[in-house]
Protein backbone atom coordinates (compact mmCIF):
# COMPACT_ATOMS: atom_id res chain seq x y z
CA UNK A 1 0.00 0.00 0.00
CA UNK A 2 3.14 2.45 0.73
CA UNK A 3 3.19 2.14 -3.10
CA UNK A 4 0.25 4.22 -3.53
CA UNK A 5 1.33 7.79 -1.68
CA UNK A 6 4.59 8.00 -5.00
CA UNK A 7 0.92 8.95 -6.03
CA UNK A 8 0.76 12.06 -3.74
CA UNK A 9 1.51 15.09 -5.64
CA UNK A 10 4.45 17.76 -3.95
CA UNK A 11 1.44 19.97 -2.94
CA UNK A 12 -0.27 17.09 -0.94
CA UNK A 13 3.19 16.09 0.68
CA UNK A 14 3.42 19.66 1.50
CA UNK A 15 0.15 19.84 3.36
CA UNK A 16 1.01 16.48 5.03
CA UNK A 17 3.69 18.57 6.93
CA UNK A 18 1.51 21.22 7.62
CA UNK A 19 -0.92 18.45 9.21
CA UNK A 20 1.53 17.42 10.91
CA UNK A 21 3.26 20.75 12.45
CA UNK A 22 -0.61 21.62 13.32
CA UNK A 23 -1.22 18.33 15.34
CA UNK A 24 1.94 18.95 17.04
CA UNK A 25 0.93 22.67 18.23
CA UNK A 26 -2.08 20.73 19.35
CA UNK A 27 -1.05 18.18 21.36
CA UNK A 28 1.37 20.58 22.92
CA UNK A 29 -1.14 22.96 23.85
CA UNK A 30 -3.45 19.88 25.26
CA UNK A 31 -0.93 19.02 27.77
CA UNK A 32 -0.41 22.33 28.53
CA UNK A 33 -3.81 22.39 30.49
CA UNK A 34 -3.33 20.16 33.65
CA UNK A 35 -0.22 22.52 34.61
CA UNK A 36 -2.16 25.56 34.59
CA UNK A 37 -5.29 22.73 35.74
CA UNK A 38 -2.83 22.42 38.63
CA UNK A 39 -1.82 25.79 39.37
CA UNK A 40 -5.57 26.97 39.66
CA UNK A 41 -5.82 23.76 42.22
CA UNK A 42 -2.93 25.01 44.61
CA UNK A 43 -4.05 28.12 44.15
CA UNK A 44 -7.46 27.03 45.47
CA UNK A 45 -5.57 25.07 48.69
CA UNK A 46 -3.61 28.19 49.44
CA UNK A 47 -6.70 30.54 50.05
CA UNK A 48 -6.43 32.47 46.67
CA UNK A 49 -9.61 34.95 45.47
CA UNK A 50 -11.25 34.69 42.54
CA UNK A 51 -8.81 37.25 40.63
CA UNK A 52 -5.89 35.20 41.25
CA UNK A 53 -7.61 32.57 39.12
CA UNK A 54 -8.34 34.64 36.17
CA UNK A 55 -4.30 34.28 34.60
CA UNK A 56 -4.29 30.77 34.34
CA UNK A 57 -8.03 29.99 33.62
CA UNK A 58 -7.21 32.86 30.62
CA UNK A 59 -4.69 30.87 29.54
CA UNK A 60 -6.43 27.62 29.83
CA UNK A 61 -9.01 28.86 27.83
CA UNK A 62 -6.39 30.23 24.76
CA UNK A 63 -5.04 26.83 24.87
CA UNK A 64 -8.23 25.35 24.48
CA UNK A 65 -9.46 27.56 21.63
CA UNK A 66 -5.59 27.64 19.69
CA UNK A 67 -5.73 23.48 19.90
CA UNK A 68 -8.89 23.79 18.79
CA UNK A 69 -8.07 26.25 16.08
CA UNK A 70 -5.28 23.83 14.83
CA UNK A 71 -7.13 20.92 14.88
CA UNK A 72 -9.72 22.23 12.35
CA UNK A 73 -6.79 23.73 10.12
CA UNK A 74 -5.42 20.35 10.15
CA UNK A 75 -8.55 18.09 9.05
CA UNK A 76 -9.08 20.56 6.24
CA UNK A 77 -5.30 19.64 4.95
CA UNK A 78 -6.68 15.95 5.25
CA UNK A 79 -9.41 16.65 3.55
CA UNK A 80 -7.90 18.07 0.77
CA UNK A 81 -5.25 15.11 1.03
CA UNK A 82 -7.90 12.13 0.94
CA UNK A 83 -10.22 13.91 -1.38
CA UNK A 84 -6.96 14.46 -4.03
CA UNK A 85 -5.53 11.25 -3.50
CA UNK A 86 -8.81 9.24 -3.81
CA UNK A 87 -9.42 10.94 -6.96
CA UNK A 88 -6.11 10.72 -8.80
CA UNK A 89 -6.19 6.89 -7.83
CA UNK A 90 -9.59 6.45 -9.14
CA UNK A 91 -8.29 8.47 -12.40
CA UNK A 92 -5.19 6.05 -12.40
CA UNK A 93 -6.89 2.63 -11.89
CA UNK A 94 -9.54 4.21 -14.87
CA UNK A 95 -6.91 4.73 -17.52
CA UNK A 96 -5.20 1.86 -17.32
CA UNK A 97 -8.47 -0.42 -17.47
CA UNK A 98 -9.23 1.47 -20.59
CA UNK A 99 -5.47 0.46 -21.90
CA UNK A 100 -6.68 -3.18 -20.85
CA UNK A 101 -7.05 -5.92 -23.68
CA UNK A 102 -10.06 -8.39 -23.46
CA UNK A 103 -7.30 -11.08 -21.72
CA UNK A 104 -6.99 -8.62 -18.78
CA UNK A 105 -10.42 -7.72 -18.46
CA UNK A 106 -11.09 -11.29 -17.98
CA UNK A 107 -8.79 -12.21 -15.72
CA UNK A 108 -9.87 -9.39 -13.25
CA UNK A 109 -13.61 -9.79 -14.17
CA UNK A 110 -16.01 -6.56 -14.95
CA UNK A 111 -17.55 -6.64 -11.15
CA UNK A 112 -14.18 -6.69 -9.46
CA UNK A 113 -12.91 -4.31 -11.28
CA UNK A 114 -15.57 -1.85 -10.39
CA UNK A 115 -15.24 -2.52 -6.87
CA UNK A 116 -11.51 -1.84 -7.24
CA UNK A 117 -12.20 1.35 -8.62
CA UNK A 118 -15.09 2.17 -6.25
CA UNK A 119 -15.41 0.22 -2.65
CA UNK A 120 -11.42 -0.50 -2.05
CA UNK A 121 -10.56 2.97 -3.14
CA UNK A 122 -13.19 4.45 -0.85
CA UNK A 123 -11.03 2.35 1.63
CA UNK A 124 -7.72 4.02 1.65
CA UNK A 125 -9.26 7.27 1.17
CA UNK A 126 -11.00 6.77 4.78
CA UNK A 127 -7.73 5.68 6.24
CA UNK A 128 -5.83 8.56 4.85
CA UNK A 129 -8.42 10.72 5.99
CA UNK A 130 -8.59 9.54 9.61
CA UNK A 131 -5.44 7.89 9.70
CA UNK A 132 -3.00 10.96 8.78
CA UNK A 133 -3.98 12.93 11.65
CA UNK A 134 -4.04 10.06 14.34
CA UNK A 135 -0.43 8.78 13.06
CA UNK A 136 0.77 12.22 14.13
CA UNK A 137 -1.09 12.76 17.22
CA UNK A 138 -1.00 9.57 18.97
CA UNK A 139 2.27 8.94 19.09
CA UNK A 140 3.29 12.63 19.43
CA UNK A 141 0.61 12.60 22.76
CA UNK A 142 1.58 9.23 23.51
CA UNK A 143 5.35 10.03 24.08
CA UNK A 144 4.54 13.34 25.35
CA UNK A 145 1.87 12.65 27.92
CA UNK A 146 4.55 9.42 29.18
CA UNK A 147 7.36 11.69 29.83
CA UNK A 148 5.87 13.89 32.29
CA UNK A 149 3.89 11.10 34.05
CA UNK A 150 7.33 8.79 34.44
CA UNK A 151 8.20 12.18 36.81
CA UNK A 152 5.37 11.47 38.89
CA UNK A 153 4.23 9.10 41.34
CA UNK A 154 5.62 5.24 40.57
CA UNK A 155 2.43 3.90 41.65
CA UNK A 156 0.22 6.01 39.40
CA UNK A 157 2.92 5.26 36.50
CA UNK A 158 2.67 1.97 36.79
CA UNK A 159 -0.96 1.91 36.95
CA UNK A 160 -0.81 3.23 33.36
CA UNK A 161 1.86 0.85 31.94
CA UNK A 162 -0.33 -1.86 33.51
CA UNK A 163 -3.80 -0.47 31.58
CA UNK A 164 -1.22 0.16 27.87
CA UNK A 165 -0.01 -3.40 28.27
CA UNK A 166 -3.82 -5.14 28.49
CA UNK A 167 -4.71 -2.62 25.54
CA UNK A 168 -2.11 -4.09 23.44
CA UNK A 169 -2.69 -7.37 24.32
CA UNK A 170 -6.26 -7.37 23.25
CA UNK A 171 -5.92 -5.61 20.04
CA UNK A 172 -2.78 -7.94 19.24
CA UNK A 173 -5.54 -10.98 20.00
CA UNK A 174 -8.11 -8.73 18.04
CA UNK A 175 -5.73 -8.46 14.97
CA UNK A 176 -5.13 -12.42 14.48
CA UNK A 177 -8.48 -12.97 14.97
CA UNK A 178 -10.18 -10.49 12.86
CA UNK A 179 -7.12 -9.93 10.14
CA UNK A 180 -8.21 -13.17 7.65
CA UNK A 181 -12.09 -12.26 7.62
CA UNK A 182 -11.26 -8.68 6.11
CA UNK A 183 -8.94 -10.26 3.55
CA UNK A 184 -12.03 -11.81 2.71
CA UNK A 185 -14.47 -8.93 2.31
CA UNK A 186 -13.39 -7.24 -0.87
CA UNK A 187 -13.69 -10.44 -2.77
CA UNK A 188 -17.02 -11.17 -0.90
CA UNK A 189 -17.64 -7.81 -1.94
CA UNK A 190 -17.23 -8.47 -6.02
CA UNK A 191 -19.03 -11.57 -5.52
CA UNK A 192 -22.41 -9.77 -5.03
CA UNK A 193 -21.35 -7.01 -7.13
CA UNK A 194 -21.15 -9.88 -10.24
CA UNK A 195 -25.16 -11.66 -8.60
CA UNK A 196 -26.51 -8.23 -8.81
CA UNK A 197 -24.93 -6.97 -11.91
CA UNK A 198 -26.00 -10.27 -14.01
CA UNK A 199 -29.82 -10.33 -12.20
CA UNK A 200 -30.14 -6.15 -13.53
CA UNK A 201 -28.35 -7.17 -16.58
CA UNK A 202 -29.98 -10.54 -17.53
CA UNK A 203 -33.75 -8.85 -16.30
CA UNK A 204 -35.85 -10.32 -19.16
CA UNK A 205 -34.25 -13.56 -19.46
CA UNK A 206 -34.83 -14.04 -15.79
CA UNK A 207 -38.56 -12.89 -16.25
CA UNK A 208 -39.27 -15.16 -19.40
CA UNK A 209 -38.02 -18.21 -17.57
CA UNK A 210 -39.12 -17.29 -14.13
CA UNK A 211 -36.02 -18.01 -12.82
CA UNK A 212 -36.55 -14.76 -10.17
CA UNK A 213 -36.42 -17.64 -6.96
CA UNK A 214 -33.30 -19.27 -8.65
CA UNK A 215 -31.69 -15.29 -9.02
CA UNK A 216 -32.93 -14.42 -5.50
CA UNK A 217 -31.06 -17.67 -4.19
CA UNK A 218 -27.96 -16.65 -5.59
CA UNK A 219 -28.22 -13.34 -4.67
CA UNK A 220 -28.90 -14.25 -1.13
CA UNK A 221 -25.74 -16.66 -0.57
CA UNK A 222 -23.52 -13.61 -2.23
CA UNK A 223 -25.13 -11.58 0.43
CA UNK A 224 -25.54 -13.99 3.70
CA UNK A 225 -21.46 -14.68 3.33
CA UNK A 226 -20.45 -11.40 2.87
CA UNK A 227 -23.08 -10.30 5.74
CA UNK A 228 -21.73 -13.43 7.78
CA UNK A 229 -18.02 -12.11 7.40
CA UNK A 230 -19.08 -8.21 8.60
CA UNK A 231 -21.16 -9.60 11.00
CA UNK A 232 -18.17 -11.69 12.85
CA UNK A 233 -15.41 -8.46 12.19
CA UNK A 234 -18.34 -6.00 13.53
CA UNK A 235 -19.34 -8.66 16.82
CA UNK A 236 -15.32 -9.08 17.58
CA UNK A 237 -14.76 -4.76 17.03
CA UNK A 238 -17.71 -4.22 19.59
CA UNK A 239 -16.18 -6.11 22.09
CA UNK A 240 -13.31 -3.36 21.66
CA UNK A 241 -15.44 -0.75 22.60
CA UNK A 242 -17.12 -1.71 26.27
CA UNK A 243 -13.67 -3.37 26.74
CA UNK A 244 -11.64 0.15 26.04
CA UNK A 245 -14.44 2.18 28.10
CA UNK A 246 -14.26 -0.42 30.82
CA UNK A 247 -10.99 0.18 31.20
CA UNK A 248 -10.42 3.80 31.10
CA UNK A 249 -13.09 4.00 33.90
CA UNK A 250 -10.50 1.69 35.62
CA UNK A 251 -7.83 3.66 35.14
CA UNK A 252 -9.40 6.20 36.16
CA UNK A 253 -10.66 4.39 39.39
CA UNK A 254 -6.96 2.88 40.06
CA UNK A 255 -5.47 6.79 39.94
CA UNK A 256 -7.97 8.61 42.30
CA UNK A 257 -7.96 5.28 44.45
CA UNK A 258 -4.49 5.39 44.97
CA UNK A 259 -4.39 9.13 45.03
CA UNK A 260 -6.59 8.82 48.62
CA UNK A 261 -4.09 6.54 49.73
CA UNK A 262 -0.59 8.59 49.09
CA UNK A 263 -2.45 12.04 50.27
CA UNK A 264 -3.59 10.49 53.40
CA UNK A 265 -0.11 9.34 53.91
CA UNK A 266 0.76 13.21 53.45
CA UNK A 267 1.91 14.87 56.51
CA UNK A 268 1.06 18.54 55.81
CA UNK A 269 -1.88 20.66 53.79
CA UNK A 270 0.60 21.72 51.63
CA UNK A 271 2.12 18.21 50.21
CA UNK A 272 -1.70 17.56 50.48
CA UNK A 273 -2.41 20.20 47.81
CA UNK A 274 0.70 19.49 46.01
CA UNK A 275 -0.02 15.84 45.74
CA UNK A 276 -3.98 16.25 44.83
CA UNK A 277 -2.49 18.96 41.79
CA UNK A 278 -0.33 15.70 40.70
CA UNK A 279 -3.13 13.68 40.96
CA UNK A 280 -5.09 15.82 39.26
CA UNK A 281 -2.48 16.41 36.58
CA UNK A 282 -1.58 12.69 36.44
CA UNK A 283 -5.28 11.73 35.06
CA UNK A 284 -5.35 14.54 32.68
CA UNK A 285 -2.61 12.87 31.01
CA UNK A 286 -3.03 9.30 32.01
CA UNK A 287 -6.20 9.83 30.01
CA UNK A 288 -4.88 11.47 27.54
CA UNK A 289 -1.67 9.03 26.87
CA UNK A 290 -4.76 5.71 26.57
CA UNK A 291 -6.98 8.02 24.24
CA UNK A 292 -3.56 8.05 22.22
CA UNK A 293 -3.82 4.55 22.32
CA UNK A 294 -7.70 3.87 21.64
CA UNK A 295 -7.20 6.14 18.40
CA UNK A 296 -4.58 3.72 17.47
CA UNK A 297 -6.60 1.05 18.01
CA UNK A 298 -8.81 2.33 15.52
CA UNK A 299 -6.37 3.24 12.83
CA UNK A 300 -5.38 -0.74 12.91
CA UNK A 301 -9.13 -1.54 12.47
CA UNK A 302 -9.41 0.32 9.56
CA UNK A 303 -5.56 -0.85 8.37
CA UNK A 304 -6.11 -4.29 7.45
CA UNK A 305 -9.17 -4.18 4.91
CA UNK A 306 -7.32 -0.53 3.79
CA UNK A 307 -3.95 -2.86 2.66
CA UNK A 308 -6.04 -5.96 1.22
CA UNK A 309 -7.78 -2.94 -0.75
CA UNK A 310 -3.85 -1.20 -1.88
CA UNK A 311 -2.84 -5.06 -2.77
CA UNK A 312 -5.86 -5.31 -5.52
CA UNK A 313 -5.43 -1.85 -7.09
CA UNK A 314 -1.79 -2.45 -6.78
CA UNK A 315 -2.47 -5.20 -9.00
CA UNK A 316 -4.37 -2.92 -11.40
CA UNK A 317 -1.75 -0.53 -12.02
CA UNK A 318 1.24 -2.93 -11.85
CA UNK A 319 -0.72 -5.40 -14.57
CA UNK A 320 0.78 -4.64 -18.05
CA UNK A 321 -1.56 -4.33 -20.71
CA UNK A 322 -0.82 -7.32 -23.46
CA UNK A 323 -1.63 -5.27 -26.40
CA UNK A 324 0.64 -2.31 -26.24
CA UNK A 325 0.51 0.50 -28.76
CA UNK A 326 3.72 0.71 -31.48
CA UNK A 327 5.83 3.21 -32.35
CA UNK A 328 3.95 4.96 -34.72
CA UNK A 329 7.12 5.64 -37.26
CA UNK A 330 5.25 4.04 -40.26
CA UNK A 331 4.82 5.13 -43.90
CA UNK A 332 1.84 3.16 -45.11
CA UNK A 333 2.31 2.46 -49.00
CA UNK A 334 -1.36 1.26 -49.93
CA UNK A 335 -4.72 2.53 -48.38
CA UNK A 336 -7.67 0.30 -47.24
CA UNK A 337 -5.61 -2.96 -47.99
CA UNK A 338 -6.18 -5.91 -45.33
CA UNK A 339 -3.75 -8.89 -44.94
CA UNK A 340 -3.50 -12.37 -43.15
CA UNK A 341 -0.17 -13.77 -43.57
CA UNK A 342 -0.09 -17.38 -41.46
CA UNK A 343 -1.85 -16.25 -38.96
CA UNK A 344 -2.67 -18.42 -36.36
CA UNK A 345 -4.36 -18.17 -32.67
CA UNK A 346 -5.05 -19.37 -29.61
CA UNK A 347 -5.82 -18.01 -25.97
CA UNK A 348 -3.44 -17.32 -23.33
CA UNK A 349 -3.27 -20.75 -21.22
CA UNK A 350 -4.89 -22.36 -23.98
CA UNK A 351 -3.34 -25.14 -25.56
CA UNK A 352 -5.20 -25.30 -28.26
CA UNK A 353 -5.23 -23.63 -31.45
CA UNK A 354 -8.66 -21.44 -32.01
CA UNK A 355 -7.11 -20.24 -35.79
CA UNK A 356 -4.39 -22.06 -37.84
CA UNK A 357 -2.66 -21.10 -40.43
CA UNK A 358 -4.51 -18.48 -42.21
CA UNK A 359 -3.84 -16.80 -45.12
CA UNK A 360 -5.61 -14.15 -47.21
CA UNK A 361 -5.17 -10.87 -49.65
CA UNK A 362 -7.83 -7.99 -49.70
CA UNK A 363 -7.62 -5.13 -51.39
CA UNK A 364 -9.41 -1.67 -51.04
CA UNK A 365 -12.83 -1.26 -51.88
CA UNK A 366 -13.63 -5.36 -51.97
CA UNK A 367 -15.74 -6.56 -49.28
CA UNK A 368 -14.57 -9.81 -47.12
CA UNK A 369 -17.53 -11.99 -45.74
CA UNK A 370 -16.47 -14.84 -42.91
CA UNK A 371 -19.09 -17.80 -42.57
CA UNK A 372 -18.59 -21.41 -40.69
CA UNK A 373 -20.46 -22.91 -37.91
CA UNK A 374 -20.13 -21.71 -34.24
CA UNK A 375 -17.39 -21.43 -32.43
CA UNK A 376 -15.36 -22.09 -35.23
CA UNK A 377 -13.46 -18.72 -34.91
CA UNK A 378 -15.26 -16.38 -37.10
CA UNK A 379 -15.41 -13.65 -34.50
CA UNK A 380 -11.32 -13.84 -33.19
CA UNK A 381 -10.58 -13.83 -36.60
CA UNK A 382 -11.57 -10.41 -37.43
CA UNK A 383 -11.43 -9.17 -33.84
CA UNK A 384 -7.36 -9.23 -34.76
CA UNK A 385 -7.44 -6.78 -37.59
CA UNK A 386 -8.56 -3.69 -34.81
CA UNK A 387 -6.26 -5.57 -32.35
CA UNK A 388 -8.51 -6.56 -29.41
CA UNK A 389 -6.96 -9.70 -29.52
CA UNK A 390 -2.95 -10.01 -31.13
CA UNK A 391 -2.13 -13.03 -33.42
CA UNK A 392 -0.76 -15.51 -31.63
CA UNK A 393 1.95 -16.60 -34.97
CA UNK A 394 1.36 -14.52 -38.05
CA UNK A 395 1.11 -10.73 -39.36
CA UNK A 396 -2.00 -9.12 -39.71
CA UNK A 397 -1.16 -6.69 -41.93
CA UNK A 398 -3.17 -3.11 -42.49
CA UNK A 399 -2.26 -0.95 -45.72
CA UNK A 400 0.53 -3.28 -45.99
CA UNK A 401 1.62 -2.46 -42.18
CA UNK A 402 1.23 -4.83 -39.64
CA UNK A 403 -1.16 -4.05 -36.92
CA UNK A 404 1.13 -4.42 -34.12
CA UNK A 405 3.45 -1.35 -35.46
CA UNK A 406 0.19 1.20 -35.43
CA UNK A 407 -0.43 3.53 -32.81
CA UNK A 408 -3.79 2.27 -31.20
CA UNK A 409 -4.97 5.83 -31.92
CA UNK A 410 -3.79 5.51 -35.91
CA UNK A 411 -5.28 1.94 -36.10
CA UNK A 412 -8.18 2.88 -34.57
CA UNK A 413 -9.04 5.81 -37.20
CA UNK A 414 -8.56 3.26 -40.02
CA UNK A 415 -10.20 0.38 -38.80
CA UNK A 416 -13.93 0.90 -37.50
CA UNK A 417 -15.37 -1.94 -35.95
CA UNK A 418 -19.08 -2.69 -34.99
CA UNK A 419 -19.67 -5.74 -32.22
CA UNK A 420 -21.57 -8.28 -31.97
CA UNK A 421 -23.76 -6.70 -29.44
CA UNK A 422 -24.69 -3.46 -29.61
CA UNK A 423 -23.47 -0.09 -27.38
CA UNK A 424 -24.77 2.84 -27.15
CA UNK A 425 -23.85 5.23 -24.66
CA UNK A 426 -26.31 7.77 -22.40
CA UNK A 427 -26.69 10.85 -24.59
CA UNK A 428 -28.09 11.99 -27.96
CA UNK A 429 -28.09 9.96 -31.04
CA UNK A 430 -26.27 12.69 -32.41
CA UNK A 431 -23.91 12.24 -29.49
CA UNK A 432 -23.57 8.44 -30.05
CA UNK A 433 -22.65 8.82 -33.42
CA UNK A 434 -20.01 11.18 -33.38
CA UNK A 435 -18.36 9.22 -29.92
CA UNK A 436 -15.04 9.75 -30.14
CA UNK A 437 -11.61 11.74 -30.62
CA UNK A 438 -10.97 10.55 -34.01
CA UNK A 439 -14.36 11.63 -35.48
CA UNK A 440 -13.71 14.56 -37.43
CA UNK A 441 -16.58 16.12 -39.67
CA UNK A 442 -19.83 16.66 -37.30
CA UNK A 443 -21.95 18.34 -39.93
CA UNK A 444 -25.48 17.05 -39.94
CA UNK A 445 -24.92 16.00 -43.13
CA UNK A 446 -22.22 13.49 -43.01
CA UNK A 447 -24.80 12.28 -39.78
CA UNK A 448 -27.42 11.92 -42.09
CA UNK A 449 -25.55 10.11 -44.32
CA UNK A 450 -24.43 7.98 -42.20
CA UNK A 451 -28.23 7.37 -41.21
CA UNK A 452 -29.40 6.61 -44.91
CA UNK A 453 -26.88 4.16 -45.55
CA UNK A 454 -27.30 2.49 -42.12
CA UNK A 455 -31.54 2.32 -42.89
CA UNK A 456 -31.82 4.30 -39.56
CA UNK A 457 -33.41 7.44 -41.00
CA UNK A 458 -36.65 6.19 -41.08
CA UNK A 459 -37.00 5.86 -37.15
CA UNK A 460 -34.83 8.10 -36.20
CA UNK A 461 -36.93 11.14 -38.22
CA UNK A 462 -40.09 9.56 -36.07
CA UNK A 463 -38.53 10.38 -33.27
CA UNK A 464 -39.53 13.80 -31.28
CA UNK A 465 -35.89 15.21 -31.28
CA UNK A 466 -34.80 13.41 -34.13
CA UNK A 467 -30.64 13.33 -33.77
CA UNK A 468 -31.33 14.98 -30.56
CA UNK A 469 -33.44 12.39 -29.30
CA UNK A 470 -31.90 11.24 -25.77
CA UNK A 471 -30.75 7.47 -25.25
CA UNK A 472 -30.85 5.62 -21.80
CA UNK A 473 -27.71 3.98 -20.92
CA UNK A 474 -27.39 1.17 -23.43
CA UNK A 475 -29.69 2.47 -25.76
CA UNK A 476 -32.43 0.67 -23.64
CA UNK A 477 -35.76 2.85 -24.91
CA UNK A 478 -34.43 1.11 -28.97
CA UNK A 479 -35.46 -2.27 -30.15
CA UNK A 480 -32.34 -4.74 -31.08
CA UNK A 481 -32.76 -3.56 -34.42
CA UNK A 482 -32.66 0.07 -34.15
CA UNK A 483 -29.73 -0.31 -31.64
CA UNK A 484 -27.95 -2.46 -34.43
CA UNK A 485 -28.58 0.32 -37.15
CA UNK A 486 -27.17 3.17 -35.05
CA UNK A 487 -24.05 1.11 -34.15
CA UNK A 488 -23.59 0.65 -38.22
CA UNK A 489 -23.95 4.43 -38.67
CA UNK A 490 -21.71 5.39 -36.27
CA UNK A 491 -18.87 3.17 -37.80
CA UNK A 492 -19.67 4.49 -41.31
CA UNK A 493 -20.17 8.10 -39.51
CA UNK A 494 -15.97 8.02 -39.47
CA UNK A 495 -15.38 7.39 -42.75
CA UNK A 496 -12.73 4.74 -41.75
CA UNK A 497 -10.79 2.67 -44.65
CA UNK A 498 -11.88 -0.37 -43.16
CA UNK A 499 -14.99 -1.58 -41.75
CA UNK A 500 -15.27 -4.74 -39.69
CA UNK A 501 -19.39 -5.61 -38.97
CA UNK A 502 -18.62 -8.64 -36.76
CA UNK A 503 -22.36 -10.36 -37.31
CA UNK A 504 -23.82 -7.10 -36.92
CA UNK A 505 -26.62 -7.87 -39.17
CA UNK A 506 -28.31 -10.52 -37.29
CA UNK A 507 -31.03 -8.16 -35.90
CA UNK A 508 -32.36 -6.67 -38.69
CA UNK A 509 -34.69 -8.49 -41.27
CA UNK A 510 -34.04 -9.79 -44.64
CA UNK A 511 -35.47 -6.62 -46.33
CA UNK A 512 -33.28 -3.74 -44.27
CA UNK A 513 -30.29 -6.49 -44.08
CA UNK A 514 -30.62 -6.21 -48.57
CA UNK A 515 -30.91 -2.85 -48.13
CA UNK A 516 -28.40 -1.67 -46.21
CA UNK A 517 -26.01 -4.34 -47.85
CA UNK A 518 -26.93 -2.31 -51.33
CA UNK A 519 -26.36 1.15 -49.96
CA UNK A 520 -23.02 -0.45 -48.27
CA UNK A 521 -21.97 -1.35 -52.07
CA UNK A 522 -23.51 1.88 -53.76
CA UNK A 523 -22.00 4.76 -51.15
CA UNK A 524 -18.31 3.04 -49.98
CA UNK A 525 -17.03 2.07 -53.00
CA UNK A 526 -13.62 2.52 -51.35
CA UNK A 527 -14.22 1.60 -48.57
CA UNK A 528 -12.83 -2.25 -47.50
CA UNK A 529 -15.91 -4.46 -45.77
CA UNK A 530 -15.11 -7.63 -43.99
CA UNK A 531 -18.43 -8.99 -42.40
CA UNK A 532 -18.85 -12.04 -40.18
CA UNK A 533 -22.41 -13.34 -40.64
CA UNK A 534 -24.68 -16.23 -40.31
CA UNK A 535 -26.95 -15.54 -43.32
CA UNK A 536 -25.72 -16.78 -46.91
CA UNK A 537 -27.69 -13.56 -48.21
CA UNK A 538 -25.59 -11.63 -46.18
CA UNK A 539 -22.56 -12.94 -47.77
CA UNK A 540 -23.39 -14.19 -51.06
CA UNK A 541 -22.23 -10.77 -53.26
CA UNK A 542 -18.55 -10.13 -51.31
CA UNK A 543 -15.66 -10.22 -53.57
CA UNK A 544 -13.83 -12.58 -50.74
CA UNK A 545 -15.69 -15.68 -48.97
CA UNK A 546 -14.03 -17.25 -46.10
CA UNK A 547 -15.20 -20.31 -44.88
CA UNK A 548 -13.92 -22.03 -41.42
CA UNK A 549 -14.44 -25.03 -39.70
CA UNK A 550 -12.67 -25.79 -36.30
CA UNK A 551 -9.87 -22.59 -37.39
CA UNK A 552 -8.84 -23.68 -40.68
CA UNK A 553 -9.80 -22.40 -43.70
CA UNK A 554 -11.65 -24.96 -45.90
CA UNK A 555 -12.54 -22.65 -48.44
CA UNK A 556 -12.05 -19.08 -49.98
CA UNK A 557 -13.62 -17.62 -53.16
CA UNK A 558 -16.46 -16.20 -54.34
CA UNK A 559 -20.05 -17.35 -54.04
CA UNK A 560 -20.24 -19.15 -57.26
CA UNK A 561 -16.60 -20.81 -57.04
CA UNK A 562 -17.66 -22.13 -53.00
CA UNK A 563 -20.90 -23.50 -54.11
CA UNK A 564 -18.99 -26.23 -56.84
CA UNK A 565 -15.55 -26.73 -54.33
CA UNK A 566 -16.97 -26.31 -50.66
CA UNK A 567 -18.67 -29.11 -49.33
CA UNK A 568 -18.88 -27.25 -46.03
CA UNK A 569 -20.11 -23.82 -47.39
CA UNK A 570 -22.61 -26.11 -49.82
CA UNK A 571 -24.06 -27.46 -46.60
CA UNK A 572 -24.56 -24.46 -44.63
CA UNK A 573 -26.12 -22.79 -48.34
CA UNK A 574 -28.63 -25.46 -48.98
CA UNK A 575 -29.98 -25.27 -45.19
CA UNK A 576 -31.15 -22.12 -45.86
CA UNK A 577 -31.92 -21.44 -49.31
CA UNK A 578 -33.58 -23.45 -51.90
CA UNK A 579 -31.95 -24.56 -54.73
CA UNK A 580 -33.55 -21.95 -57.10
CA UNK A 581 -32.81 -19.05 -54.76
CA UNK A 582 -28.94 -19.80 -54.46
CA UNK A 583 -29.01 -19.82 -58.56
Amino acid sequence: MLRLFKFLTTKEWLFVLLTAGCVVVSVWLDLKLPSYMTEITEKLYSGAVWQDLIAPGGMMLLCAVCSGLASVVATLFVAQVAGGFGARLREKVYKKVLGFSQNEINKFSTSSLITRTTNDITQIQMLVSFGLVVLVRAPVTAIWALSIILTKSWQWTALVGGAVLMLIVAVAVLIIVVLPRYRKVQKLTDNLNRAARENLNGMRVVRAFNAADYQEKKFDKANTDITNNELFINKSMALMYPFMSMLASGLSLGIYWLGAFIIKDATSIMEKASLFGDMVVFMSYAMQLVMSFIMLIVVFILLPRALVAGKRINEVLNTQPSIVSGSGNIKPQQSGSLEFKNVSFKYPGAEEYILKDINLTLNKGQTLAVIGSTGCGKSTLVNLIPRLYDATEGQVLVDGVDVKDYRLADLNNRVAYVSQKPVLFSGTIKQNLTYGDSFGDESIDSINKALDVAQATEFVSKLPDGVEHMLTQGGSNLSGGQKQRLNIARAIARNPEIIVFDDSFSALDYKTDKNLRDALKQTLTNTTCVIVAQRISTIKDADVILVLDNGTVVGQGTHKQLMKDCAVYKEIALSQLSKEELA
